[in-house]
This record gives C-alpha cells, structure tokens and sequence, in this order.
C-alpha cells in the first residue's frame, strides 16, 4: 500500500495557491468527528443572523461533490470542477504528484477561501499530525477537537491506543484548546496530554450532556410511539431529550438530539464545548458570532441537525419493478470498525426493548467489509452478530444475512472489499443457525439484489445495511 504519509509535498505546493484565512474549526477521532462536524455546522448556520460554513467530510457518501458543503449544500458540481482544475494544474506545474486525498482537500481548502465562508469545519481524514487537512496554517485555527480514540489504520498510525493517539492529537496548535471527548481507553488522554504540552496548547475535556425525561413544556407534544410497520405508518424513534451546562451561558441549556444512540451525547458535547470556547476565549471572530450565538439559537441547531448513514432510518417503499415486494424498513449506518459496530450493536439493543411484536422478528443484515488488515472482519462483525436480546426479554428473532461487495469508491483505488465468500465463513462462526445469502461475484448491483432478497422474508423485522460506508452509499444511491 503506497500512501506518502507526510506534508512535504503539500507545504511547497500551498506557496502557488491563495493562502487559507478562512477562521477555522478541526476535528479528528477514530469515530465520531462526522458527527461532531455536522452538529457544529448546524449550530453555526442556525445563529441570528445566520453564520455561513463551510464543511469538509471524508469519505463522501454518495458523490465527491458532497465531502464539500457550503451551508449545508454539496459543492456546486462546476464549482468543484473549476477549483479541482486549478489545483491539478499547481500540481502539474510544480511536480508535486499529489495524492487523490491531497487535491481533494486543497480544493476544499481553494472554495472555502473563495467563498470568503464566515467559519470552516474541517474533518481529518485519518490520523491528523500528517493528514492533508493539518496543512492549514495555525492563526486559521480557532478550535481543535479530538473524538473517541480506538484502534483502526494501525498500518498507517501505530499498533497501540497511545501511539494513535498521539497522532491524532498532532493537529494542536500553540495557544489553542484541544477538546478531548470521553475516552473508552485510559492511556489516550495522557498521551494527548504530552503532544499538548509540547506544543503550547490547552487541553479542555469536554462537557457532558445528559439524557433528561421529555418535557412537553420544552419539547412539545410528546412523539407517536416507535415501531416496525412496513407501510407509512412506520415511526421511527424519537429524538433524544437532552441537557447540557455550557460555560458560556448563564444557565442551562436543554434541547432535542435527533441523532441516535449513547455516543451522540459524547460528540454533542464535543461539539458544545467547541462552540464554548468559540465564545469564551479571544479569537479572530469574537466579534462575528458573539452575539449571534444564544441558547435558543444553538438548541434550534442541535434539533436541526442531520447526519446520514449513521444511525438513520428509511423506508424503502415496495418497487415491483425491483423486485421490491414489500416495504422495508432499513437502518442503514457507516459502523467499519469492532469499536463502531460495538456502538451499532448497543443501539440494536435498544431498538429491541422498544418493540412489541407477537411473533417472530427477522432481522436482516446486508454487510459489505473493507479489506484493512490488520483489522479482521471477525472482529468488526462479533459486536453485531448475533444480536444481544435485551435482559429478560422473550423476543424471539431470526437473523439473516446478506454478504455483498460494495462499489469500489471514486478516486481511492486503495479501498478494497472483503470478498463475500470470505464473509459468509466469519458469519457461519458467529451465528451459523443464520440463513446467508452470498453475492454473485460477477454480478453487478449486489446490494439491490439483497434488497431483494431481504423483501423475500415477509414476516415483520428490520434490515440493516452496516460495515462500510462505502455500502451505505451504494445504498444511498439506489435510494436515488
């Protein structure tokens, strides 16, 4: 695998671009930065009057226009092609044989600093101390953020939790905070700690938001209850009502969290400690957004905010046409790693405390994998497979099993799937009483084909589209 993992090329190249002024916000984390990215953008755009964001995601999810958003739009597709071309050329011009990911993000970087966007937020791709995104130069640096640290990309970042670790927290900058989110491993903040110091940064952990009961005086009417039905009548689960002290206002703040699952309230208060400091410390926008920013503004953008393919619900209306006999209910989530599939399979848990239903609950797994050693697919699918049965529950379920490849991702020639019949030996150990389909391997649209097949069990349950992004957004696409 050949990915040159330094800023070399980058630094001599930036010299021929504008330079980058654009005020701000970085994030990196082994999960999680997605969604800490797009609750800041939510908060931001939702200040009186409305701030404009740009905001840099990776992968993209169904197209690479959409890794690039102005106010919450994917990039203008002659937007992109005219700054792309301008990058390439720098890149031809002066030999510097840039990575696919490397002109990706300097054209980011080109349209923000364009659009003159009032704030950046800008998402590492892997690692941080030598991703492309740390290019950016620090007085642009309002806030770092660092998620929940686990283990991935250990070819490229170390074998351990604290040499990840460090790397991640190589995107502090002198006299900046560095917010911290909770940690599952004990060694990450005291690693981070070290890098911190000897840059001259502070380390601020993050605040804690908590769940709360809802409150129809706060909230509204309460919301129709969840269920499974596969008609229009589905109802997915309700917002989480949360509260949350922020240091920049006077009391405290309760809102909606339409993102679902535990983990989203340690990246909401990531994301609120970075809005916070935004507020409480000097910086080169104080006067933009201080008092655009209020609590009523950021607890609007906390029930506004959107994160597909992560936790989110669809239903897939019958299509006769595709073979779609029946509506589907569908989860679909990016969970690629044994720590965010350890995520998806606690939320699967809940889900199954929340339903009612007499018989038999199927419950269907579409799973396409990315070929990452040393990651193991064993080891990324045991979290989720087979399910765990809330305690004391008499739920009965069935598991069934869609082994797919995904399509293979524009532009990163690198990214590899898991062979299906590879998959369907790890899923036989798991769970081998599971029914598993297994894809043709000559046979493109693998994944409408287990839609397909899915649509066959008739009986009542859920399908879940899990294991790479890359399949999410095949079946984002397929959605289209």
């Amino acid at each position: 695998m050949s990915i040159d993992l330094s800023l070399d090329r980058l630094q001599r190249l930036v010299q021929y671009l504008p330079p980058y002024t654009r005020p701000t916000i970085h994030i990196a984390g082994t999960n999680g930065k997605g969604s800490v990215s797009a609750i800041l953008d939510s908060v931001l755009r939702c200040s009186i009057p409305p701030l404009s964001v740009g905001r840099y995601n990776s992968p993209h999810l169904v197209s690479v226009h959409d890794c690039i958003a102005l106010d919450d739009s994917p990039i203008d597709a002659n937007i992109y092609s005219s700054a792309r071309s301008r990058v390439e050329q720098a890149d031809q011009d002066h030999e510097t044989k840039l990575s696919s990911f490397e002109l990706l993000t300097l054209t980011a970087l080109f349209i923000f600093e364009e659009a003159k966007v009032d704030i950046v937020v800008l998402e590492v791709g892997m690692g941080g101390r030598l991703d492309a995104t740390n290019i950016i130069p620090d007085e642009s640096v309002l806030v770092s953020a660092l998620t929940s640290v686990d283990l991935d990309h250990q070819f490229f970042l170390g074998n351990t939790i604290a040499e990840i670790a460090r790397e991640k927290a190589g995107i502090a900058r002198k006299g900046r905070a560095l917010i911290v989110g909770p940690q599952k491993h004990a060694e990450v903040v005291p690693s981070v700690q070290k890098v911190v110091e000897a840059v001259g940064a502070d380390l601020l952990p993050s605040v804690e938001v908590v769940q709360r009961e809802w409150n129809a005086g706060v909230d509204g009417p309460p919301q129709p209850t969840f269920n499974l039905s596969r008609t229009s009548s589905f109802v997915e689960p309700s917002p989480t009502p949360v509260q949350v002290y922020m240091p920049c206002f006077s009391s405290e703040l309760k809102a909606l969290l339409p993102l679902y699952g535990d983990h989203q309230l340690d990246n909401l208060g990531v994301a609120l400690t970075a809005i916070s400091t935004l507020l409480t410390r000097p910086s080169p926008i104080n006067d933009v957004i201080i008092k655009r920013i209020t609590p009523d503004t950021v607890s609007r953008g906390i029930r506004s905010v959107r994160w597909p393919g992560r936790l989110s619900f669809h239903l897939v209306s019958a299509k006769p046409s595709r073979k779609i006999s029946q509506p589907l209910v569908v989860l679909a989530d990016g969970a690629h790693n044994a720590a965010s599939s350890a995520t998806l399979g606690s939320y699967i848990t809940h889900l199954l405390s929340l339903v009612d239903v007499s018989s038999t609950l199927n419950i269907t797994f579409i799973l396409s994998l990315s070929h990452s050693p040393p990651k193991t697919p064993l080891q990324t699918l045991a979290p989720i497979l087979p399910p765990t049965l809330p305690s004391q529950s008499s739920l009965k379920i069935n598991v069934n099993v869609a082994c797919v490849r995904f399509t293979p991702p524009e532009g990163m020639p690198w990214v590899k799937s898991v062979a299906p019949s590879d998959l369907h030996d790890v899923i036989r150990i798991l769970v081998p009483d599971a029914e598993v389909w297994v894809a043709d391997e000559e046979v493109p649209n693998q994944l409408g084909q287990a839609l397909e097949w899915a649509a066959e069990k008739v009986e009542e349950g859920l399908v879940i589209v899990a294991g790479s992004l890359y399949l999410v957004a095949d079946f984002y696409r397929y959605l289209r």
